[in-house]
């Protein structure tokens, strides 16, 4: 079910102050930020809230690392299929984007 649409704004607003904290604390504190993405998340399942593209790109959905290009994460592009190619470093999980 549904819940109120405050409910829903509040949940949205918490996703996006919890993803700018892990941006923040993820030099310093890499498993901090990790959690913070793991509440993230866990908000958006409770109430309902779809995370946007932006954020949706940010973290890996498998082992919930924030994926910085060079430092956690590596990305290729494929121009004969149109492909974006990021590959995470902790869990070698690899996701493909189109262009």
């Amino acid at each position: 079910m549904a819940k109120p649409a405050w409910q829903q704004k509040i949940a949205r607003e918490r996703i996006a102050i919890l993803f700018d904290l892990a941006e923040k604390e993820f030099r310093k504190h890499p498993e901090r930020a990790q959690r913070y993405i793991e509440l993230a998340r866990k908000i958006g399942m409770r109430y309902n809230v779809r995370l946007t593209k932006e954020q949706k790109r940010k973290f890996c959905k498998n082992c919930n690392s924030l994926l910085i290009p060079g430092l956690t994460s590596t990305i290729r592009i494929d121009r004969k299929r149109g492909l974006i190619i990021i590959k995470c470093l902790k869990c070698n999980k690899i996701y493909r984007k189109g262009i």
